[in-house]
């Protein structure tokens, strides 16, 4: 596959229709997750941050970049996310996955268009609501990773979210949730599930249900 800028922009205009939403993000969601009544326990006060699906060709080929977090005294030590971060007083959403895609993986803002946005989603571990936004390069970035923030970038081809072949499950312990059956994506060998599986789980449903 070629990637053409008319590729680009019918991913573009999918992102301004409705979007798939927790429907989309249900298939990836860990078991439990929105039963009404778990939503209504939402705190009224929760952190704010953004995240950028970062899109890019690469060896003829449309690709995005995960990271691998280090490993660290917190919730999140060494999973496997998407560029992003919290959101500074008075910065915009998409302005926050713009400097925190810069700030850990060294893509500079000018290079990046902003082709929309995905639904937002709440991160009970970290109480967390996280604002997705999709980007793209017209080439393939040079990435600077920050050692502080990222142990590893990981270049991935969007066709290997794509295949139902790489989405599995198993039982582990949640720290909200009790023990569950959590879905994953099997993602360069590293198990990609979460917030970053629920995110991308609704990007795939974007593209399959605009037949890109």
């Amino acid at each position: 596959m070629t990637v053409t800028v008319t590729d680009i922009q019918k991913i573009k205009a999918a992102l301004r229709q409705p979007l798939p939403g927790a429907d989309g993000q249900a298939p990836l969601s860990p078991e439990g997750r929105y039963p009404a009544e778990r939503l209504r326990e939402m705190p009224q006060h929760y952190r704010e941050g953004a995240v950028l699906l970062l899109l890019y060709p690469r060896n003829n080929a449309l690709h995005f970049v995960l990271t691998r977090r280090p490993e660290y005294n917190g919730v999140h030590s060494g999973q496997i996310s998407l560029p992003g971060g919290a959101r500074e007083p008075g910065e915009q959403f998409q302005n926050t996955a713009l400097r925190e895609t810069w700030e850990e993986v060294g893509v500079p803002v000018n290079q990046i268009s902003v082709l929309g946005a995905l639904t937002q989603l709440y991160i009970p571990p970290s109480n967390f609501m996280v604002y997705p936004f999709v980007g793209y390069c017209t080439a393939a970035p040079h990435f600077r990773p920050d050692a502080r923030e990222v142990a590893e970038i990981m270049q991935v081809p969007v066709s290997v979210i794509q295949d139902p072949h790489n989405r599995h499950s198993e039982v582990r312990e949640h720290p909200q949730l009790g023990r569950i059956k959590i879905p994953y994506m099997l993602i360069h060998g590293y198990k990609v599930w979460g917030a970053t599986a629920m995110i991308l789980s609704e990007f795939n449903a974007l593209l399959r249900t605009h037949n890109l």
